[in-house]
């Protein structure tokens, strides 16, 4: 049994599966883990337990029990059972305990007891199908039943979990159900089994492969490459550890002796990755989009044996892109903007909302009418309590600018980049030019030290020692620090000061037009620079007081995962069987503000999401500016609700946008086949 994940013996000592494996076919309806089919020592095939006499094609049945009685009816003829009604007792309270129809039209039907003599299957096919109260109302008309003898010997049971698998495969299900006589169906079923052992055998044998997957914020993108990474390679029967540099650390670490045996490492990132440890290893880097949308691509490339062979860090020229799949110029810029990004983000949100909450209880602890002027001002430290939010939350958001910057500049020049981007970002923040001031202080900062790198790569050994320690920060904080008082400042403190007073001057209409440009934004690329850019925007709106833009923002966010759910439950027959599963969960990914959920789905069928998706985001954004709606917390999806303006009025703006979405995309999506 697999030891991952838990176990349940029922009442009639049937094995019920994990979760691993039973979410598509709900219920018990595999028999234990896919882990098992590796038990050592296991050889017995299907067919040892599934005798001709036990299959029957062309079956007419009227209802779930007369199609139980006929399989059971062959089950006896093959001699299996001793008491054919003592079996069908068992069959039937274990129905009575919840179908085993698992959807897709398959049922498996089963039962353990003293009248079973040995292991064994008996299979109906049943063209016209049965009701079998399947989860998801599908006839059955591809019917397996299973007979365990009572007794601790279970070895059949590694054969049966492999036929569980294998009814996972709708090719191999297809197939079955379209079988013209019993030779060809035990034909298909040794066919497919052979197969699927020699795909076992190739990934023991086959390339091995390392991956390194990592995204700005770390929330989706990071996994969702991996699982596609490790589907790809496993398609080819390769082996690939896939490391994921996700929110919540570097997770899977891959490990010296693992570099070693590598064949190829991928990288696909946004962020900077540490890239020291793969030091003569050839290496293949690309956008994390990538490790998603083009990962049998990647796999296919390392195969080929494409990619460079990556030097240390003190040789970054010899690292510049050696093939035509290798990083482009302006995906390194984008690298080292979102891993400032990505630093920044845990300030910005854990800052936020605790501001939002300080001005949540100053709402709810005085009377607005009455306010003087002194104190609106001071809006969200009237109060003791909301004082204290305020000023931790404060403290938290004041970092956002020189964290930004810092890591920016770390992520081009390494270490000695971030105290010069910090006291840059600093200089941002105190003064006019804010976040875009920032954005420019990083990259200034970092390509300062590279400069200040080659500059002082004559010096003699022991003065260059002193490098990292006094001459990188000493010239690094004052030639930054002057282009940024001289330079820098005056003409984007400008830019952003006319940019703000045009946002302060837009009317009603302006506003809804800027509700659907940055919400249609958060659909466009979901997580990409797009998306990116406008998320940025509305941080840099709720630092100067606009709340409504980050409202518009969120929202435009929040719509593209929950109109595809509910698209995939509405049309049901224009999405895959894949995607019918995965649907559900984007609501909860949705209403937490993870436009990523949508992203599987966009990249299968760009032309017809992204522009479904699009449309509910920007109707939704026009809506949360028509009604005036406001976000005082940069994140959080439902979980900040009670901080936003008008919630009522915002829920109505996500239930349309949603709505309109998933009709659109209904219309859009072509039926299945």
């Amino acid at each position: 049994m697999c030891r991952e994940h838990a176990q349940k013996r029922g009442e009639h000592g049937e094995e019920t599966p994990c979760s691993k494996y039973a979410p598509a076919r709900s219920q018990c309806h595999t028999l234990l883990c896919a882990e098992s089919m590796h038990r050592k020592g296991v050889n017995m095939k299907i067919t040892e337990l599934l005798s001709r006499e036990s299959i029957s094609l062309n079956v007419q049945a009227s209802d779930k029990k007369q199609a139980i009685e006929i399989a059971i009816g062959l089950m006896e003829k093959s001699g299996k059972i001793t008491d054919k009604a003592a079996f069908y007792q068992k069959v039937m309270a274990r129905e009575a305990e919840g179908s085993t129809g698992t959807g897709e039209g398959i049922a498996i039907p089963h039962g353990k007891g003293d009248m079973v003599k040995a292991p064994g299957l008996a299979a109906l096919v049943i063209p016209g199908g049965v009701d079998f109260d399947s989860l998801d109302d599908e006839p059955v008309n591809l019917l397996f039943l299973i007979a365990a003898p009572n007794t601790e010997d279970n070895v059949h049971l590694d054969v049966l979990s492999r036929l569980s698998v294998l009814l996972m495969n709708d090719e191999f299900v297809g197939k079955l159900k379209n079988a013209k006589s019993v030779d060809e169906f035990v034909r298909i079923i040794d066919d497919t089994e052979k197969a699927e052992g020699q795909k076992e055998a190739d990934v023991q044998t086959g390339h091995k492969f390392l991956a390194v997957t990592a995204c700005p914020t770390g929330i989706a993108h990071t996994y969702m490459a991996a699982e596609s990474l490790e589907k790809a390679a496993k398609a080819k029967g390769y082996s690939i550890k896939v490391e994921t540099r996700g929110s919540g650390g570097a997770k899977n670490v891959v490990t010296a002796e693992e570099i070693e045996q590598a064949e190829c490492i991928i990288i696909a990132a946004d962020t900077k990755v540490p890239m020291d440890r793969f030091a003569g290893k050839r290496v293949i880097e690309c956008q994390v989009s990538d490790g998603i949308g083009k990962a049998a691509s990647l796999i296919e490339r390392a195969e080929n044996g494409d990619g460079y062979i990556y030097k240390t860090s003190g040789n970054e020229a010899a690292n510049e892109k050696k093939t035509s799949g290798g990083t482009s110029v302006g995906h390194k810029i984008y690298m080292h903007l979102m891993s400032g990004v990505s630093h920044m983000l845990p300030f910005v949100v854990g800052g936020g909302i605790l501001i939002a909450i300080a001005f949540l209880l100053d709402s709810m602890g005085v009377d607005l009418a009455s306010l003087t002027a002194d104190q609106r001002s001071n809006f969200g430290s009237i109060t003791p309590a909301a004082a204290v939010f305020k000023t931790i939350g404060g403290a938290a958001f004041g970092f956002m600018l020189p964290v930004l910057a810092g890591y920016i500049a770390m992520s081009i020049a390494d270490r000695p980049g971030l105290a010069v981007g910090f006291v840059a970002g600093a200089l941002a923040a105190s003064g006019k030019s804010g976040f875009l001031g920032a954005l420019v202080a990083g990259f200034l900062a970092g390509y300062i030290i590279l400069l200040l790198k080659k500059l002082f790569d004559k010096l003699p050994k022991n003065i260059e020692k002193l490098a990292p320690v006094l001459l990188y920060p000493f010239f690094g904080i004052l030639i930054v620090g002057l282009l940024m008082v001289f330079v820098v400042e005056p003409p984007i403190g400008a830019l952003n000061s006319a940019l703000q007073d045009v946002l302060n001057s837009m009317g009603s209409t302006s506003k809804i037009l800027l509700g659907i440009v940055v919400a249609g934004m958060m659909a466009t690329d979901m997580g990409g620079p797009f998306n990116k850019a406008a998320y940025v925007f509305g941080l840099t709106s709720i630092a100067s007081g606009n709340f409504d833009i980050m409202a518009a923002v969120m929202i435009g966010g929040m719509v593209p995962p929950c109109a595809i759910a509910l698209s995939t439950i509405l049309f049901k027959r224009k999405f895959t069987k894949e995607e019918r599963e995965s649907g559900p969960t984007n609501f909860i990914m949705g209403l937490a503000f993870i436009t990523e959920g949508a992203i599987p789905y966009a990249a299968a069928d760009p032309l017809r999401v992204i522009p479904a998706c699009m449309i509910g985001s920007a109707l939704a954004g026009a809506l949360s500016m028509a009604f005036k709606c406001t976000l005082m917390a940069p994140h959080g999806g439902i979980f900040v609700f009670p901080v936003v303006g008008n919630a009522l009025f915002y829920l109505l703006a996500l239930a349309a946008g949603t709505i309109v979405g998933a009709f659109v995309l209904g219309v859009l999506k072509k039926r299945m086949a």
